[in-house]
């Protein structure tokens, strides 16, 4: 059966400290019904991905509180993947329309990360990780990464420039982004010459702590047909890759298995491929992170990304344009919101009324990563029925 997003909607990514976590929930769904030009009357399910509710705002039952919020009386349901737990809501509603269970469903993913000191908001994000083997030996998400990053470095010559690139990419397409949490750009120096945070990532590499919230109203066909919805935009694939939560137990430090298999499942389902694909939405929570998800996807070869985005091959004018609103970098990363908001940004460019359009394109493909990789889920949208 297939499904299409017709309505979108997010909030300000930031500190949003006058807001609660209900606030931010029903300021994203609401736009997006009005996008949709619906009432919440009409809603037959809601997903909601959220990371850590309980441990950021002490609120557990979020699927029930969304509801509320939005006063839709249908049946509801989290979804948790870490940082990925926005893109298994999306695939969540996809599934309970493409099962029939559903007609037209609401996947809304939101995160309020600011109200706790640094010490608990990196023990909460640290519970993505493997307890017994990474977070009670002291390590922590940008140390984690950032063994990731020296091993590419070593294996494949990759250098600091060239992740620096990445960070200047990003937030030079986020500049104009006016729901962006660091709408400025930066350059290569400032990103190198920036605050240590575990070497070789210095704090321009790494993705903020964020509040906000980003929703998506699903319909079938025939939902879309008989009420002449204008301009959908078609799931094309829907995919999920796995791998093991502790990094020592990979069978690589420097390349993403759950990347790959998610993928080429998705490859397979929309009949594409990586040279078909005309923009994306990676997950770049550290700059690391985006060198090697090009690689698992295929838009170059292994070990090349760094030199893929010294090129200039991400950039809007480039082959592969990324991030193109400004990624988790620049926009922000609340955790649960995140893998919603990269679909919006994929529906807006294929819309055409992106605030960085890019001219031509028909495809685009969102990435959400969950931990430092354990999980990954990817979507493939399309304005060509």
């Amino acid at each position: 059966m297939k499904v299409a997003v017709i309505g979108v909607g997010q909030t300000k990514f930031g500190e949003e400290w006058n807001k609660s976590l209900r606030d931010l929930a029903r300021e994203a769904g609401q736009e997006a019904l009005k996008d949709a030009s619906l009432s919440s009357s009409v809603i037959q399910s809601l997903h909601v991905g959220n990371m850590s509710a309980g441990r950021f705002s002490g609120q557990e039952h979020v699927s029930a509180l969304v509801a509320d919020s939005l006063n839709i009386k249908a049946p509801s349901v989290r979804c948790e993947a870490a940082c990925a737990s926005g893109a298994l809501a999306f695939r969540s509603a996809l599934h309970s329309i493409q099962a029939g269970s559903s007609n037209i469903a609401i996947a809304l993913g939101v995160e309020k990360m600011s109200d706790l000191g640094v010490d608990q908001t990196t023990t909460t994000l640290m519970a993505a990780s493997d307890q017994e083997w990474e977070a009670n030996m002291g390590a922590t998400f940008p140390g984690l990464y950032a063994l990731i990053a020296r091993a590419h470095m070593h294996q494949y010559g990759t250098t600091r420039e060239q992740m620096a690139l990445v960070s200047v990419n990003n937030h030079k397409n986020g500049s104009a982004n006016k729901l962006a949490q660091f709408p400025f750009p930066v350059s290569v120096e400032q990103v190198l010459n920036s605050t240590m945070v575990a070497d070789p990532l210095t704090l321009l590499d790494c993705s903020p702590i964020t509040d906000g919230s980003a929703a998506i109203i699903l319909a079938s066909e025939d939902y879309v047909r008989q009420n002449n919805i204008e301009n959908p935009i078609w799931v094309a694939a829907s995919a999920q890759g796995n791998d093991t939560i502790a990094l020592h137990d990979r069978s690589s430090l420097t390349q993403m298995d759950s990347v790959k298999a998610a993928a080429k499942s998705a490859y397979e389902q929309s009949g594409l491929t990586p040279e078909k694909i005309n923009f994306a939405e990676v997950h770049d929570c550290f700059s690391i992170n985006e060198l090697v998800a090009i690689e698992g996807l295929g838009f170059c070869n292994e070990g090349e990304s760094g030199k893929f985005v010294e090129n200039g091959e991400i950039s809007l004018q480039g082959s592969k344009p990324i991030n193109t609103t400004g990624g988790l970098k620049s926009i922000g990363h609340p955790v649960g919101a995140t893998g919603i908001r990269q679909i919006v940004d994929i529906t807006k460019q294929l819309r055409e009324n992106s605030i960085n359009q890019l001219n031509s394109v028909s495809n685009g493909l969102a990435l959400n990563v969950g931990g430092s990789g354990a999980t990954a889920v990817i979507h493939i949208l399309t304005n060509q029925l």
